[in-house]
């Protein structure tokens, strides 16, 4: 089996902007160090494992985004008895980068589009609504992805993400 590098490198790119937006999004809530660390690296695995799944095994972005949530989760609980801090320190901010973002806004660009032509022709109001559904729709669905995926691993194992015992 031959090993691609461009893809390789392309997934380390991905974890790597991942990462500083995890890192990022943790600085607000002002944790420990550990767990800013810990949410870059859980922000980096989970979103080059679902760039990994969309790009070279063709899964769909909200399965992908599911299984990579899914991984972030098990990984912070698994962080949070390592670390000793709540595993949402570090799964939520690892989480954010996923959000689809581009989705919505496109969304709401043919949303407004649509309301904005009013004298368009069918054809074209037609291709409106498309894109409002269809962008609507996986925006809807990724971000389900990233609620179940993330929740059920917390409550799983609610024991290690809810006991005093947690130093930060």
């Amino acid at each position: 089996m031959e090993i691609d590098t461009g893809m390789m490198a392309s997934v380390a790119q991905d974890g790597f902007f991942a990462a500083l937006a995890a890192l990022g999004f943790s600085c607000a809530a002002n944790p420990p160090v550990r767990a800013m660390l810990g949410a870059a690296v859980l922000g980096a695995v989970g979103h080059a494992l679902r760039f990994t799944l969309v790009e070279e095994m063709d899964v769909n972005l909200p399965m992908a985004t599911f299984l990579a949530s899914l991984a972030i989760g098990l990984f912070g609980a698994l962080s949070a008895k390592l670390l000793r801090c709540p595993a949402e320190l570090f799964s939520f901010p690892a989480l954010l980068p996923m959000i689809p973002g581009m989705y919505a806004y496109k969304t709401v660009l043919a949303l407004m589009r649509f309301m904005l032509n009013e004298d368009a022709s069918v054809p074209v109001l037609e291709g409106f609504i498309i894109d409002i559904f269809r962008n609507g729709l996986t925006t809807l669905f990724v971000t389900f992805s990233l609620v179940v995926g993330a929740a059920v691993p917390l409550m799983l194992f609610r024991k290690v993400n809810y006991t005093r015992r947690h130093s930060c």
